[in-house]
């Protein structure tokens, strides 16, 4: 067995001081610990804790420390941390947290696993999506069309993937959902191309301000290059506000105008220039801020190489994701729709404009401190708003003046009287507005529980 320096030596991604000293990996969830793993693997000397000590973590703990790695559930040993060489956060931590602070009034570097896996991956281009929506979708979509078209890519990042995962894979290049988190501590990041969706207020709980959230995205352009390339929303003036001056070639997209790829509403094609692409009906995607993810895919794909002649047949084979506007099965002739992953307002009012019959809209959750009546200009159409869990009663203020709205003290209690309300020829609506923290792990096993739900009605 190789010991540590002997491993160091042939691992010179490893700094010489996380070998003689030891690295902290704040957070436990799959991207915690698959950097645990990767550093173990790969020399360096590790203590990873994480401030829960839920039972799904403890065969975590017991993977790292099958690798030597110290562990901690439920509490965060301070001291330790502030003797690191570096800390490694996962994109579920807050900044204010005592670990990341001590970290920083310590001198010690705070970075991401994002940052981490981007060096690992020297060499292989990354086409790097982040905004306020779309960013999985638009993810997903460019990853499935380089691969169809013969390129070696893999999908990764905030999509459900640790980055690091892929660190010792043979690819040309890796598509990265980043979160505003995960920019937060990437000043390593670099991207061959780059792709800002959209812009909207989100994560006002973790944020001080929209400026500080918007400056985290920002950071998507920090190293831009002439040999940059930058996916923009046409139709958003504060992206084009964020990008700024960076250098690198810009290529725009729209579903309002002409642009690099844009949809031609009067003859329903997307279009490429002024050439049409493919028929807009040809997409199996509800709404049309699929048809925005789906050009931005187009123009990324384009951007890593893949033949605009490869794109049409590609794109006909994409399935939907799960949680995004995804059909669940249709009941006494009530369609039943999952978006739990609308887990802001701006996601939510997406998943409403998608609506082509009357429906019964569910919400709730936990608020992230937004502005809940934006969502009433929207809510046309809608036959009751049913909302569930801790931000129930503050949906009741904002939103009971302006639409039939009943509370439901659980999500199960929700569909039981989304049931009874809705007709024949509606569909129901699960997009919630919030995060899903006051009863479910995350919005995966909120949605997963709503489509259990429905398949026993």
């Amino acid at each position: 067995m190789r010991t540590a320096s002997s491993r160091h030596t042939e691992d010179p991604l490893i700094p010489t001081e996380w070998v003689e000293k030891e690295v902290a990996v704040v957070g436990l969830g799959r991207t915690g610990v698959a950097v645990g793993e990767w550093l173990a693997d790969h020399g360096a000397r590790v203590y990873a804790s994480d401030a829960d000590d839920r039972p799904e973590l403890a065969a975590a703990a017991e993977r790292l420390r099958a690798k030597s790695v110290a562990v901690d559930l439920g509490t965060h040993d301070l001291e330790r941390i502030g003797a690191a060489a570096a800390v490694v956060v996962s994109p579920g931590v807050p900044p204010t947290a005592a670990p990341l602070v001590v970290a920083r009034q310590s001198g010690i570097p705070v970075v991401a696993e994002l940052d981490l896996a981007v060096r690992a991956l020297a060499g292989t281009r990354t086409v790097v999506v982040t905004g306020t929506n779309g960013k999985t979708t638009t993810t997903a979509l460019t990853a499935h069309l380089l691969q169809a078209g013969g390129i070696k890519a893999e999908a990764a990042g905030n999509i459900g993937r640790p980055l690091i995962e892929l660190a010792e894979a043979d690819l040309d290049w890796v598509v990265v959902e980043a979160s505003s988190f995960q920019l937060h501590d990437a000043p390593n990041l670099a991207p061959s191309v780059g792709v800002l969706t959209n812009l909207a207020p989100d994560h006002m709980d973790r944020y001080d301000s929209l400026e500080s959230y918007y400056a985290d995205k920002k950071r998507l352009f920090q190293h831009g290059t002439d040999e940059s390339v930058w996916i923009l929303n046409g139709d958003d003036e504060a992206v084009e506000s964020l990008a700024g001056d960076t250098l690198g070639e810009r290529q725009r997209w729209s579903t309002r105008s002409r642009a690099d790829a844009w949809w031609d509403r009067a003859s329903g094609d997307l279009m490429v220039g002024s050439a049409p692409l493919m028929e807009r009906s040809r997409l199996s995607l509800l709404g049309d801020h699929n048809v925005e993810n789906a050009l931005a895919a187009i123009l990324a794909a384009a951007a890593a190489g893949l033949d605009y002649s490869a794109i049409p047949a590609a794109l006909e084979t994409f399935q939907p994701l799960a949680h995004r506007l995804e059909s669940v099965r249709e009941v006494g002739r009530v369609l039943w729709i999952n978006d739990s992953k609308a887990t802001n307002v701006a996601s939510t009012t997406v998943g409403l404009s998608a609506m082509d019959r009357p429906f019964v809209l569910l919400v709730g959750g936990r608020e992230k401190g937004e502005d809940l009546r934006r969502l009433i200009p929207h809510l046309q159409g809608c036959r009751a708003v049913i909302a569930f869990g801790e931000a129930a009663e503050r949906f009741r203020r904002d939103l009971g003046a302006a639409v039939d709205l009943r509370v439901a003290s659980s999500l199960d209690d929700a569909v039981t009287l989304a049931q009874a309300t809705a007709a024949g020829g509606d569909a129901v609506l699960l997009s919630p507005a919030c995060a899903s923290f006051d009863q479910f792990r995350d919005f995966e096993q909120r949605g997963d529980s709503f489509k259990e739900m429905v398949a026993e009605l």
